[in-house]
């Protein structure tokens, strides 16, 4: 019988000169300072890679031996003063100069089901969980006073390994809570805080953890606790797992169980942002908090919503949470009872007509928000469309959905090397000026060689980071050495003169991975040029139950394995934030193949685009802003009325045509200095464009100047006074729609079918209001691309008013206009929240 094995962890003691490497540890600001994390690598290289970058874990098992020399060492002592001096600063000096100040009473509290600060701490799953994180961080930059709402999930995204075949494989590895950068939440008194959420016919306790990350806190939530029951201690195990029996009551846990805790923690929050409609359970529990209060749930909705921030990231259907009406009923049966309402009027509020019988999150979150938007320009036509049914008589294009442009988190994913160079040619004020385009036309005054070795020096970092985890995978999977090194002959370090193609993300079938191959011929003959070598790198995981997006990946690592793309495409596995942060500075293009309009945002493009890398996408999501046509290469999507079959074909074609006639010959078009110039010019135009106007900084700027700011005034004014203002916007609107049926227009004459130039154009309309006041409505003109608005002119007979426009237009030509109506109150956070609207048509004449 073999022995049972054991282990034991010997913690060293932390010299008192170095105590404070515990508390960067455990302040989430190490997984935007580079400084912090290199106090620690220079410690044990090897054992801060084995540990998987987590300062907490590396601090527990360090040599003892190793940290006393440390603490004796000048340069580790003058580097780990820097650090911490720079830490205390930071935490000190609150700016205050960024245009996203709000009133010092104002909290803004921020709820997202994932959070992706770093590797070490698995909380998150992609995209979703990297923009929440960077949205705090640059918060905490800006010194917002925000706070971050999510779950403590001990089990986050699988770990990927692919086997000799490209099949992938889910490993899931549980955290240990003691090495995350969390502690309990406590109460004046020391204890632990705890909150309670019902959850179908049982009551659940719920455990609120502390983050910090610099200036912001994080409360995560946690059922693991043992007077609940067994089932219910699993509810916050796995980032997004089980079933959907799962997933709703991690959604109760996050939208009412994280207003509960933020209530318990003493903190008053004036703006609440809805990230995604994981977390729109909120909206009923603060209803729920109103109502008590002496509400009725109409008023109770308009003094919940007019404080609160809606964001969708998703621009299909399938994308968005739904629930059946006896799950419904279920889990949330008695706080419908709260509320005063019924069944049938409960879930009211989470129906989408384009799908009755299901409770939908995205259509919770609507109702229960005044401020609603998606990640990019054109993601907020697909949503605009996508949600019409909400508001059934406005056009798509004037309904109340917004857009701010995703952003990402300069100081986290610019490289190393840039940060050095900029400081030492643009000044350190260049970390300030993100938000400013003159600025970044310092960029030109860096000689270009200078530029180029950096460039070339960040690759050679990915290039050595591919060989190493490309070498351990091979080894693994039995590939002998001669074939490996046959397979990375073009990744070399010492020389990087390789164009370097990267493409890593979600393995979502819509984002198209294996669009490259569609074409194997022309393709062999693009990579396959002895004087112009080119490597694809592919990374990225699939779902572990998204079977068409693992067979993208068996077929991109089928092919890697034909002679002709041997070395040439090569599919690395486990992707994750470290490898993330090298291929989006290192490679020489960033590829982005998605099936327009379905790429909501986007942001690993912008994280290639401010590095100088160069993007090669379809123009969709944020590159459909960001491409100035000359800062990269976009692909036009193909007529989206085509099949699929069709539009992935000329997209195909695009994008071979881009590779051969541009990319390739402007790569290697190397002057006397051994590098293109033009390339350059192209790489620096790059940064230029792209830093100011996709940084989270941005980002966080525009949420609090056009949404956090009014929502908190919105918010007060209707909960002041009892909720008074909310009660009378209630009535208002009940009392619009109740009448609105019986609302008619036409015109009292004519229109004039020409006038003269100078001459102004009368247009006279008769409103039955049918009970409504004047001043309840808008009567406006669309003349051209202008909007007038019509004046009330008195009543008429049988009952109608007339409503008056003299309208003098300013060039000559044929015009069209027309004539609609809609309510208005000036309580109202957008002129047409309400949803209705009435167009004259020649009938009504």
């Amino acid at each position: 019988m073999a022995a049972t094995e054991f282990t034991v962890e010997i913690q060293p003691k932390i010299p008192q000169r170095l105590e404070r490497l515990s508390e960067l540890a455990n302040n989430l600001r190490f997984s935007w300072d580079r400084t912090t994390r290199s106090l620690f690598a220079r410690l044990n290289l090897g054992l801060w890679e084995s540990v998987g970058h987590n300062p907490k874990v590396f601090l527990r098992r360090v040599e003892e031996r190793r940290l006393q020399q440390a603490s004796e060492d000048p340069v580790y002592l003058d580097s780990y003063d820097r650090v911490v001096s720079r830490f205390d600063t930071y935490l000190r000096e609150v700016p205050r100069a960024n245009g996203a100040t709000l009133a010092a009473d104002d909290l803004v509290a921020y709820f997202s089901a994932e959070f992706g600060f770093h590797e070490s701490f698995q909380i998150y799953s992609g995209g979703l969980g990297i923009l929440a994180a960077d949205h705090t961080k640059a918060s905490s930059d800006m010194g917002l006073q925000l706070v971050a709402v999510g779950l403590l999930y001990r089990q986050g995204y699988f770990q990927q390994t692919l086997d000799g075949d490209g099949h992938q494989h889910a490993g899931f590895v549980p955290s240990d809570v003691a090495d995350l950068p969390v502690s309990p939440a406590r109460d004046a008194d020391g204890d632990e805080v705890r909150v309670t959420v019902r959850i179908g016919q049982r009551e659940v306790q719920l455990r609120p953890w502390i983050a910090h990350a610099g200036r912001i806190r994080l409360v995560l939530l946690d059922t693991d606790l043992s007077e609940n029951a067994e089932a219910d201690r699993g509810i916050t195990y796995q980032l997004y797992g089980g079933d959907l029996d799962t997933r709703i009551k991690q959604e109760i846990v996050l939208g009412i169980g994280g207003v509960r805790a933020l209530r318990a923690l003493g903190l008053a929050p004036t703006v609440w942002h809805i990230n995604e409609g994981h977390a729109a359970f909120q909206v009923l529990e603060r209803c729920r908090e109103f109502v008590a209060g002496g509400l009725d749930l109409p008023s109770a909705l308009e003094a919940t919503a007019a404080a609160t921030v809606f964001t969708t990231h998703t621009p299909v259907p399938a994308g968005h949470d739904v629930f059946g009406i006896e799950m419904i009923d279920h889990y949330l049966g008695d706080l419908a009872k709260e509320l005063g309402l019924g069944l049938k009027d409960f879930v009211q509020l989470g129906l989408q007509p384009a799908d009755p019988s299901r409770f939908n999150q995205t259509a919770l979150a609507i109702r229960g928000s005044r401020y609603h938007n998606s990640v990019s320009k054109i993601h907020r036509d697909v949503s605009a469309e996508l949600l019409a049914g909400l508001w059934p008589e406005l056009p798509p294009g004037e309904n109340p959905m917004s857009y701010i442009t995703n952003g990402v988190h300069v100081s986290t994913f610019l490289a190393r090397e840039w940060v050095n160079l900029f400081d030492t040619t643009l000044g350190a004020e260049w970390r300030g000026q993100q938000r400013d385009p003159e600025f970044w036309y310092k960029l030109d005054t860096i000689p270009d060689q200078l530029f180029w070795s950096v460039r070339q020096q960040i690759k050679a970092n990915l290039v050595t980071e591919l060989r190493a985890r490309l070498t351990a995978q091979f080894r693994r999977n039995g590939v002998f050495e001669t074939q490996i090194e046959r397979t990375l002959r073009f990744l070399n370090a010492d020389d990087p003169n390789v164009l370097l193609i990267g493409f890593a993300r979600r393995f979502a079938t819509y984002k198209r991975a294996t669009l490259i191959l569609h074409d194997p011929e022309r393709l062999a003959r693009i990579v396959g040029d002895p004087e112009r070598p080119v490597v694809f790198v592919f990374a990225g995981k699939a779902h572990p139950a998204d079977m068409p997006g693992q067979e993208m990946i068996r077929k991109l690592f089928e092919a890697s394995r034909e002679p002709r793309f041997e070395g040439r495409i090569l599919v690395v596995e486990g992707y994750d934030l470290a490898l993330a942060r090298h291929m989006v500075s290192g490679v020489d293009v960033w590829l982005n193949t998605p099936r327009y309009p379905l790429e909501a945002s986007g942001t690993s493009g912008q994280k290639a685009g401010i590095n100088g890398v160069l993007n090669l996408s379809v123009l969709d999501g944020w590159w459909g802003e960001g491409f100035d046509g000359h800062n990269g290469w976009g692909i036009r999507p193909y007529p989206v009325n085509a099949d699929v079959e069709r539009r992935d074909r000329e997209e195909a074609a695009n994008l071979y045509d881009i590779l051969e006639q541009d990319v390739l010959p402007l790569y290697y078009e190397r002057h006397a200095l051994g590098y293109s110039k033009r390339w350059v010019e192209k790489s620096k135009r790059s940064v230029r464009t792209l830093l100011p106007r996709f940084s989270a900084i941005r980002m966080v700027g525009e949420y609090a100047e056009t949404f956090y700011q009014p929502a908190a005034a919105h918010g007060r004014l209707l909960s002041a006074s009892g909720g008074a203002a909310a009660v009378a916007l209630a009535k208002w609107k009940a009392t619009v729609r109740d009448k609105w049926s019986g609302v008619k227009i036409r015109l009292l004459a004519d229109p004039a079918r020409s006038i003269a130039f100078g001459a102004n154009a009368r247009v006279e309309t008769a409103v039955t209001l049918n009970g409504l006041s004047p001043d309840d409505v808008r009567v406006e003109c669309l003349f051209g691309d202008a909007r007038y608005e019509l004046k009330h002119a008195g009543k008429l007979g049988e009952g109608e008013h007339r409503f008056v426009l003299d309208v003098r237009p300013e060039n000559c030509g044929l015009v069209t206009y027309r004539i609609r109506m809609y309510p208005y109150h000036e309580l109202l956070a957008h002129p047409h929240e309400v949803g209705l609207m009435i167009w004259l048509s020649h009938d009504a004449s």
